[in-house]
């Protein structure tokens, strides 16, 4: 056994996201199994480098968790040959010129999304690294998640038949910060910091649209502010400048339409933070993170409206689960193993900066569709 190892610049994992699914579920999780192995006896072993600008903050993780090297000084770190590969998990507002820099430096990039805040410049990142010749990958997370791969396999066995629509239903309640922590950060509600829920959501939204039931050839939303102030980590109060709510119909090429809810000012009242219903002429689907319900056309009740008596039917009991047929490990593990074999094994990879590119294209229509009251077409875009 050969164990060769991959040294990764993390920026940004002193963040939420950063520091518990990319740095503690994926890097270090892939280390406490012994490396991720390739198949020719060569085993990757990942080491990861810590940046940010808060050096005690970075310090007191490498602490926690027994690394070595942290820094503070991105363009020495990208000026390091030993450095294979630059992660990226900082504010939307940072994150284009930083991987702008990696690229120039030759770094292989894998990075969160949104991978700029428009899409000209997500655009040049993807032709800048297809020039460079370096890989790229973009964080796509929630095709990766239980719930979807469920989901993914019934539409790959023909459970649904033509597929008609597409629900989703996304949020929860993040509290405005006064009488309660708010479980997101401030600049999450400041569009001058590059906040919103149309330029975090619909990323999400285009590709898992894109990777299970076709492309998004047209979108029409309503984004608004329902919450007008919260307050700050400080306690202090300040005006909410970005969209907390976006209600968009999307036009998917085959068809099928996909109408998605996105809040981050609404009470749960379903069984997980996000659900998709898939409608077919054959069945239908519910899916969650880790859950997936099925009714197939056979098993499909026959109910009838009448509000003069109470409803006799339990609908939600009528809906067979879908079982798990294997293990799941994390969403945002497996992302990073097809990452890392792809840059060092050469193996298929399609999660690029182009990729990227699209989500930001259609959260930039999204927000243009909203202030222009119309259906707006989303074009296809290329290197």
């Amino acid at each position: 056994m050969t164990r060769k190892t991959v040294r990764i610049a993390m920026n940004g994992v002193t963040g939420r996201m950063g520091y518990r699914q990319h740095l503690v579920r994926s890097i270090l999780a892939l280390r406490d199994q012994g490396g991720l192995g390739l198949g020719d006896g060569t085993v990757l072993w990942p080491e990861p480098i810590l940046l940010g600008r808060r050096e005690h903050a970075l310090r007191e993780i490498a602490d926690r968790h027994g690394l070595e090297h942290v820094s503070t000084d991105v363009d020495a770190v990208l000026a390091d040959d030993s450095v294979d590969i630059y992660f990226d998990s900082q504010v939307t507002s940072a994150r284009e010129e930083a991987v702008r820099k990696a690229i120039a430096a030759g770094k292989h990039i894998y990075t969160e999304k949104p991978t700029a805040t428009g899409l000209d410049g997500a655009l040049a990142l993807a032709r800048l690294a297809h020039a460079k010749g370096v890989k790229h990958g973009v964080v796509q997370d929630k095709i990766f998640l239980p719930g979807l791969l469920k989901l993914k396999r019934l539409i790959d066995g023909g459970f649904f038949g033509r597929i008609l629509s597409v629900r989703g239903e996304f949020g929860y309640w993040v509290f405005e910060g006064d009488w309660q922590p708010a479980q997101r950060p401030s600049w999450n509600y400041r569009a001058e910091d590059g906040g919103g829920i149309v330029v975090d959501m619909f990323p999400h939204w285009e590709y898992v649209l894109h990777e299970l039931f076709g492309r998004v050839k047209s979108v029409q939303a309503l984004a608004t502010t329902h919450i007008p102030q919260r307050w700050d980590e400080q306690g202090k109060p300040y005006d909410a400048t970005a969209d907390d709510a976006a209600y968009g119909i999307f036009e998917l090429e085959g068809g099928a339409i996909a109408q998605i809810n996105s809040s981050w000012a609404v009470r749960v009242n379903r069984d997980e933070l996000v659900e998709f219903q898939v409608d077919g002429t054959e069945g239908s689907a519910v899916a969650g993170l880790r859950n997936c319900r099925v009714q197939h056309r056979s098993a499909t009740p026959k109910p009838v409206w009448n509000p003069d008596v109470p409803a006799t039917e339990v609908f939600r009991e009528q809906w067979q689960e879908v079982p798990d047929n294997g293990d799941f490990d994390n969403g945002f593990k497996a992302q990073w193993e097809l990452f890392l074999r792809h840059v060092h094994a050469d193996t298929p990879y399609h999660w690029d900066l182009l990729a990227g590119a699209r989500g930001v294209q259609l959260a930039e229509l999204g927000l243009k569709s909203s202030a222009e009251g119309r259906r707006i077409d989303v074009p296809e875009i290329a290197l």
